[in-house]
């Protein structure tokens, strides 16, 4: 079985985007609500404070997404290439 590698970068995109924008709104409704993850983001991506306004909100979505896709990317093509080279056990 092979990944479809597009697919799969778009959904982990949307994925952890999705993760990043619900949380967001939700400390934008709830003051502290997800702040040691909100922390935790801002500590990798530049530019995101994790402050609680609309536009890092969306600064911090569009990161997600980005990270999200590359990282499926990735995965997705090192798991069709190790599954190419390894053989299937039959059950």
């Amino acid at each position: 079985m092979r990944f479809n590698v597009m697919a799969l970068s778009v959904t982990a995109g949307v994925f952890w985007g999705a993760a990043i924008l619900i949380v967001g709104v939700a400390n934008l409704i709830w003051p502290g609500y997800g702040k040691a993850f909100l922390d935790l983001v801002s500590s990798v991506y530049p530019g995101y404070d994790a402050a609680p306004s609309f536009g890092d909100v969306m600064i911090g979505t569009i990161y997600g997404f980005v990270d999200g896709a590359i990282g499926g990317a990735i995965f997705g093509w090192l798991y069709n290439l190790v599954s190419h080279r390894v053989p299937a056990r039959q059950a």
